[in-house]
């Protein structure tokens, strides 16, 4: 008797399920997908714990007759593949005639459809694989999908799903890509009651102002170009805006939101000399080129690509970023204005406060630096006067410290208006990066505050408002209590927007609205379940670089023999929050190796 057998129709579209439907995102996407394809021009999506209780699109588009509801149920059923020649062609979204079948073995699902020439609708009825007759019902033009208890008949799948809110942030940045790869059709997506977002059709620029926030918008380059018959066009950020993590980075391959490797690898290089490692661009870019020239059938969830000549699409993308970025006026752009606070009896928005002095300085110590270097008062970047590109500060506190007693020597000069040079006892060089030391002891005091018990914490003087997108106010807010023992106070001040109270004290008093949107790029990545507590260096070194002297800040020869001691005395101080090492030794065998002495 042979061992090998085949497997019963219902486990095979069990398997099947699997593949194309891993998590309730991943439902949704097919199914808005499916209402493009059709020609949908609004599409309202809502979702329930997640979409693991209840999933319902609705779209405006064409619809479907009985005889055509009957087949879409099944696998392999499709419309928009004529031929196996077609496939090397790709034009839509979906087209494997995959996904309705298997959410259908995996859930219980329900499709109303009334086509455009339709005197009525029609429903069909599908679950854990059993499929009901089309049946006539009351429903609008175009198509209805609830997908209710999924994975009910796939327990052991269920078994894997997070948190419904895990679910939820996945889910609602599924349909936030699609809106942006279609602005031409209105969004309205609603999670648990609560309203995401309701758009509009509108133009590109307005589409991305409204996914990527006002602050984002307000400092975008326009790219557009065509290189033979590719065409590169959208919007990149300046290098002044940077975020934590590539949530806010949108790549579109004809009319496809994609997450492709080709294409963030040729972002990440165009922007490579112009912004701090571990930041990541902002951009929401579309590629167009001949659907012949692109393989999107390489995996089942269709968001993996391959090109025919990715060297090409490589050079077009770091070609036409960087000559945006060449022409966006160096790269420059305005700080945005964080909103003025209104009502509740706050009027005005709170002056840029002092700079806390270095961890070891004290007031009376930093007003000996010398005379070219700025005040701790002055904006991180500002400059005293043109500098050259070394500038050594004369010592005016008793002359400079010897060297024979520090690890780090004794600081000489300021290199670049960002790095420290010092020398110690046996001549060897050192070299400190300023942000990158200070970053190390700012996370280090903020975690030992942690650690005992709680970070101070230190009241604006007038609180602040900062904007969102609403799921990342939900986010924040939803950790308010964990982050208040982390010394930061935070309510809501209506939808989309967030009340600073109070800051961590050893930050002093940085612009918040940078900073919260950095933690909530992190909490993104962060499962609902796990406490920032488990995270905790993660948050910390979030925090630690937003409080930190930045690389451009001049500074006196009190502020860095401070900032050399504060080392010596910090654990973990040869690297910074993000592993990169905050200073550099050069021993003198080592200058004659480089001199070619030895």
């Amino acid at each position: 008797m042979s061992r090998i057998h085949l497997l019963g129709e219902s486990t095979v579209n069990r398997i099947a399920a699997g593949e194309v439907i891993e998590r309730p995102a991943a439902a949704v996407k097919e199914l808005v997908e499916n209402a493009l394809d059709a020609g949908a021009r609004r599409i309202a999506v809502v979702l329930e714990e997640g979409g693991i209780t209840r999933i319902e699109i609705a779209d405006d588009g064409m619809g479907m007759a009985p005889e055509d509801l009957a087949l879409a149920v099944q696998r392999h059923a499709t419309s928009k593949l004529a031929d196996g020649d077609d496939l090397v062609r790709i034009a839509t979204l979906g087209f494997r005639g995959e996904a309705l079948p298997s959410i259908g073995a995996a859930a219980r699902l329900a499709i109303t459809s009334r086509p455009r020439d339709g005197d009525s609708a029609h429903v069909i009825r599908v679950e854990g694989g059993r499929v009901f007759p089309v049946e006539p019902c009351a429903g609008a033009l175009g198509t209805r999908v609830v997908v209710r208890d999924l994975f009910f008949a796939t327990p052991a799948r269920k078994k894997f799903l997070k948190q419904p809110r895990t679910e939820a942030d996945r889910a609602e940045e599924t349909v936030r890509r699609l809106a942006l790869a279609a602005p031409g059709v209105a969004f309205r997506l609603e999670s648990d009651g609560r309203k995401v977002f309701d758009l509009p059709a509108q133009d590109r620029r307005a589409r991305v102002a409204a996914l990527l926030g006002a602050d984002a918008a307000a400092s975008l380059l326009e790219v557009d170009e065509t290189r033979a018959d590719m065409r590169l066009s959208g919007f990149v950020g300046t290098p002044s805006l940077t975020r934590a993590t590539v949530a806010q980075q949108g790549f579109t391959v004809n009319n496809r939101p994609v997450s492709d490797p080709v294409l963030r690898t040729a972002l990440r290089v165009a922007y490579r000399d112009m912004i701090a490692a571990g930041r990541q661009p902002v951009a929401a870019l579309w590629l167009d080129l001949p659907a012949q020239d692109v393989d999107v059938n390489v995996h089942p969830a269709k968001t993996e690509l391959r090109y025919r000549d990715a060297g090409a699409v490589r050079a077009l993308l770091i070609g036409a970023v960087g000559r945006a970025l060449a022409q966006g006026a160096g790269g420059v752009a305005s700080t945005p204005m964080r909103r003025p606070l209104q009502g509740r009896g706050f009027t005005q928005r709170p002056p840029v406060g002092w700079h806390q002095p270095l961890p070891g300085m004290t007031r009376g110590a930093a007003s000996g630096m010398a005379e070219t270097a700025l005040p701790l008062d002055a904006a991180p970047g500002a400059r005293a006067l043109p500098t050259p590109a070394i500038t050594a500060h004369a010592p005016t506190h008793g002359g400079v410290q010897a060297a024979e007693h520090y690890p780090l020597g004794a600081a000489v000069a300021q290199v670049l208006d960002t790095y420290i040079l010092a020398v110690a006892a046996d001549g060897a060089l050192v070299l400190v990066d300023q942000h990158a030391a200070h970053e190390r002891l700012t996370h280090e005091a903020i975690r030992e505050q942690m650690l005992a018990g709680g970070v101070r914490s230190q009241a604006l003087l007038l609180p602040a408002v900062v904007d969102f997108l609403p799921s990342d106010a939900v986010r924040l807010l939803a950790r308010a209590d964990e982050f208040a023992s982390l010394g930061l106070e935070l309510e809501a001040f209506g939808p989309g927007a967030i009340l600073v109270r109070a800051l961590p004290a050893v930050l002093g008093t940085p612009d918040p609205a940078p900073l919260l949107r950095d933690l909530a790029d992190e909490l993104s990545e962060i499962e609902e379940a796990t406490s920032l507590v488990s995270r905790l260096d993660a948050v910390v070194a979030r925090l630690a670089c937003h409080g930190s002297i930045r690389a451009g800040r001049r500074l006196g020869q009190a502020e860095m023999d401070a900032l050399l001691r504060q080392m010596e005395a910090t654990p973990r101080a040869a690297t910074c929050s993000h592993g990169r090492p905050t200073f550099i030794k050069l021993s003198k065998a080592d200058l004659e190796r480089m001199f070619g002495r030895r």
